[in-house]
């Protein structure tokens, strides 16, 4: 008898919504705290400085009011799940539009305004089910503003690394950010060997070989959220968070290095 097919996890629009809005209300506020020195130092996100990543992170939601002043695309392209594979090759436009927005807008706080304005009117009337032409793919609003979260989480993180600042984690973005990446994992190496554990928001059974069926997993991985995303997004390598004892794994199929990271 074939393994049943496992469900495709779902999200609560409302509380996404919800999420992307604080998560990104709580970076502004971090933002106006910034230093002109935090400002100038390097984010170690290629040459971009701590000015540039603060910039970059607007973008995240900028693109959903973007997409929602667009014509509406005729069909959908792109998955939720499809999503983590996509971004990479955009990475070279994501660099040089920065830049570009940083030395265009060197009021911070103005900027930030502005955007969440736009952000905070347009999500008031438009439906779950709207059509936004991506670059990665056209997705419905629903599953774009789940990878907002993965966008607002990865970079408030680089943020408070490189600055030095302490950002507050929405505690529903952190979860979703973290459940996407754990999906995607299950995705890229399909199977029911290995159990990858990220307590308290995600359980994954991935990786061919025997399937487990009772007790104790052969294979078993365990770390916290923010090492998993920082794993799944390559900020941190496996070694390393298996040497800094960040990560914890048993079993001859427990070695997830050759997988990782899933988002460049």
């Amino acid at each position: 008898m074939p393994p049943a097919r496992k469900r495709t996890r779902t999200y609560d629009p409302a509380k996404i919504r919800v999420a992307v809005l604080a998560q990104f209300g709580n970076v502004r506020r971090g933002v106006h705290t910034l230093t002109e020195e935090q400002l100038a130092r390097p984010a170690r996100l290629g040459d971009w400085s701590v000015r540039e990543l603060a910039a970059h992170l607007t973008m995240a939601v900028e693109t959903v009011s973007r997409n929602l002043d667009r014509p509406e695309p005729g069909a959908k392209e792109l998955t939720l799940l499809e999503w983590p594979f996509a971004t990479a090759a955009r990475a070279v436009d994501i660099a040089d539009g920065t830049r570009e927005l940083a030395r265009d807008n060197p009021d911070l706080d103005a900027l930030y305004a502005r955007v969440e304005q736009r952000i905070t009117e347009r999500l008031a009337t438009a439906p779950d089910d709207r059509l936004l032409a991506a670059r990665t793919g056209a997705m419905t609003l629903a599953d774009y503003l789940v990878t907002r979260t993965v966008e607002l989480v990865v970079h408030t993180d680089d943020l408070n690394r490189a600055a030095g600042t302490d950002i507050p984690l929405d505690r529903q973005a952190l979860a979703a950010c973290t459940r996407l990446l754990a999906d995607a994992l299950a995705v890229k190496a399909p199977g029911a060997s290995t159990e990858v554990r990220i307590p308290p928001y995600a359980v994954v059974q991935c990786v061919e070989g025997p399937r487990h069926t009772r007790g104790t997993p052969p294979n078993v991985v365990e770390t916290d959220p923010l090492t998993w995303i920082r794993l799944a997004t390559g900020r941190t390598e496996w070694k390393t968070a298996l040497d800094e004892a960040k990560v914890s794994a048993s079993g001859e199929r427990a070695d997830l290095g050759g997988l990782l990271p899933l988002m460049g």
